[in-house]
């Protein structure tokens, strides 16, 4: 019997963001071999939290540089410690190694937090990105370091997988690519999808907390709609997202035709009640969730390279890529108006889904990956050299900056 302890960054909430969607994939196929699985958590919860009791999975609150982790860990005695995040292997990892030695450390990504802010920071200095650029960044060293002192690391993006193989020389047996596990859509379920004639507008969602979501909707207020409408004026922009604040939705302008809306009850309802999604993104990392919902809705998208980066390998895409405004001011006007061209994007989508996500698979690759480590988990770490090195040195330095900070608290 495995014993699985998650230490999430957040509460999972698979209706905010597909990293909630994501980490419940993972739960749920933990469940289903009937695993004892144990959440535990830093962060605050908010209303939004997905209810863990309705699945069988334990929750802990756990404190940050705080030896009560070590006194849960050690009664719990996990077979496999999953970290949501590299931040949480940085915080507990050394804690996790100290009280239980043999038991599996996964590391989810979930995205490659240090290529993200890498793109935005050359966004933000006006310079196009190279990779060389995220060799210097102390985040990437941060993460990488994180991931050498994992057994396994998940990549969500065959991108993201190759960079860390190709640039930073990673061994391929630290890495598995999991992206999102989801079914094909049905026939049937296509059926019952709004028809061309049916939808109308344009439609985008995201987590106002991240910051290529916040970005998006600046971007397309001012540089985006404002051409799209000399084109198609009288089309409508939907913009949709958890935790916006404030200053987000005074971006609200019914004479512009552009709606700020918040929260969205039901994603798929909004998205399927749309004709496209439109979302080209100017930085980002990892797989985006938003277009996975289009696809599930039968809802074109239209974004950037970076947008699409991941999503479809060789098939084609499920609407519009481009990173030159014109250009994809035009190819949408096409795609909005074009009854043929918007059926065959929509085809394009649900056979991304069938070809590139299947549930099945991924699943099996997870287990086979988690099953054959652990039977030679002493030879595999062995070879990962330089895991053990920073086991040794890393966790050295971050153990005693964090027993440093338990003493600061104590004053």
């Amino acid at each position: 019997m495995q014993h699985v302890l998650v230490i999430g960054y957040v509460w999972p909430e698979p209706n905010s963001s597909a990293a909630g969607t994501r980490m419940l994939q993972l739960l749920q196929l933990f469940r289903a071999q009937h695993w004892d699985v144990t959440f535990a958590c830093p962060a605050a919860k908010s209303e939004f939290c997905y209810d863990l009791r309705q699945m069988g999975i334990a929750s802990k609150t756990i404190q940050i540089n705080d030896p009560s982790f070590d006194e849960f860990v050690k009664k719990l005695q996990p077979t496999i410690v999953l970290f949501d995040r590299f931040m949480m292997e940085e915080q507990f990892g050394w804690r996790v190694t100290e009280n239980c030695p043999d038991a599996l450390r996964i590391l989810d990504t979930e995205d490659l937090h240090s290529l993200r802010k890498a793109r935005h920071q050359a966004i933000k200095d006006g310079k196009d990105f190279h990779i060389d650029q995220l060799k210097r960044y102390n985040l990437a060293q941060r993460e990488i370091a994180s991931i050498l002192r994992c057994d396994i690391s998940l990549l969500i993006s065959e991108v993201e997988r190759d960079i860390l193989i190709n640039d930073f020389k990673i061994d391929a047996s630290l890495l598995l690519y999991i992206p999102f596990m989801v079914e094909a859509v049905s026939q049937e379920a296509i059926a019952t999808l709004p028809t061309f004639e049916e939808r109308q507008h344009f439609v985008t969602i995201g987590n106002f907390l991240h910051a290529p979501n916040r970005d998006l909707v600046l971007y397309l207020k001012k540089e985006v709609l404002p051409l799209l409408r000399k084109k198609l004026p009288n089309v409508e922009m939907h913009v949709y997202g958890s935790y916006a604040k404030e200053q987000n939705l005074q971006l609200n302008q019914p004479k512009e035709r552009f709606y700020v809306k918040g929260r969205a009850e039901s994603a798929a309802e909004v998205i399927s009640n749309a004709r496209i999604l439109l979302a080209p993104l100017r930085f980002g990392a990892g797989l985006k969730g938003k277009f996975i919902d289009g696809m599930q809705n039968g809802t074109p998208c239209v974004t950037s390279s970076v947008g699409a980066e991941g999503m479809h390998g060789t098939f084609p895409w499920n609407g519009v890529v481009s990173d030159d405004l014109e250009a994809l001011i035009n190819e949408t006007v096409e795609l909005y108006t074009d009854k043929n061209r918007w059926q065959k994007a929509q085809q394009n989508g649900f056979e991304i889904l069938t070809n590139r996500y299947q549930k099945e698979i991924f699943q099996q690759q997870l287990l086979d990956k988690i099953q054959t480590t652990q039977q030679h988990l002493e030879a595999h770490r062995t070879q990962n050299f330089f895991g053990s090195l920073l086991q040794l040195h890393n966790t050295k330095s971050t153990k005693y900056m964090s027993l440093w900070i338990e003493e600061k608290n104590k004053l």
